[in-house]
């Protein structure tokens, strides 16, 4: 089965196409472009495929990064999923970055806990704690630094730390757990991997936990023209 792979939920914009019988990546294309994934979102598939070797026909299962991440990042990822699943007629798969980055903190340091921590700005972090097991110990958290440490009381003591939080957690702990990688999302050829070994659900929804940065200015509303 191919898969292509898709993540826009932070600054790096990456497609990928990933055969999931031999396991092995077959093409793919990550930059870091910072904002603008709408705008060369369908160019960077339309590469991965033509590299890859395969027609759009060839692929079975679609996988995009859920987040959390950028409001619009993650939307327009989510959206291009649904839609190619759609038009292919194959399941689409949510991944979220919490569930990409365990996986490989894990695949280093494997039967071990890992704590994953996205420095999601404005003093907050976004948060899950995962089991030695690969299994979630909870749902995922948008807390400050100190809420964070609160989870860490329920991890055994060999616990890992990964994600680009993972400095600011640190220095409030009194024992620095270590550290595994300090990345914002998990690469491509690991969406894919998870997606392949998931079975197919509900449609992909967007991972928010937080609202939207941007907000509607509604200080300078004009009243509604009665009709009379």
């Amino acid at each position: 089965m191919k898969i292509l792979a898709l993540d826009t939920a932070a600054n790096l914009c990456a497609a990928a196409i990933y055969d999931a019988d031999d396991a092995q990546v077959l093409a793919a294309l990550s930059e870091n472009i910072g904002k603008g994934h709408a705008e060369v979102l369908m160019g960077y598939i339309e590469r991965t495929v033509e590299e890859a070797g395969i027609a759009f026909n060839d692929i079975g299962r679609i996988s995009v990064n859920v987040g959390p991440g950028s409001f619009t990042g993650v939307r327009i990822g989510v959206s291009a999923a649904r839609g190619f699943a759609l038009a292919l007629d194959c399941p689409a798969i949510g991944v979220t970055v919490f569930e990409a980055l365990a996986l490989e903190a894990r695949d280093a340091h494997p039967d071990t806990s890992v704590l994953v921590a996205i420095d999601a700005h404005r003093g907050e972090i976004y948060a899950q704690l995962f089991g030695p097991d690969g299994n979630a110990m909870g749902g995922p958290l948008a807390g400050n630094p100190d809420d964070v440490v609160t989870i860490l009381s329920k991890a055994p003591q060999s616990t890992l730390l990964t994600g680009s939080a993972s400095r600011i957690v640190n220095e409030r702990l009194g024992q620095p757990l270590a550290v595994v990688g300090e990345a914002a999302t998990g690469a491509i050829a690991t969406i894919a991997r998870i997606a392949a070994g998931r079975e197919p659900g509900e449609a992909p929804r967007p991972l928010y936990l937080r609202g939207p940065d941007a907000k509607p200015q509604t200080g300078f509303a004009l009243p509604r023209k009665s009709v009379s």
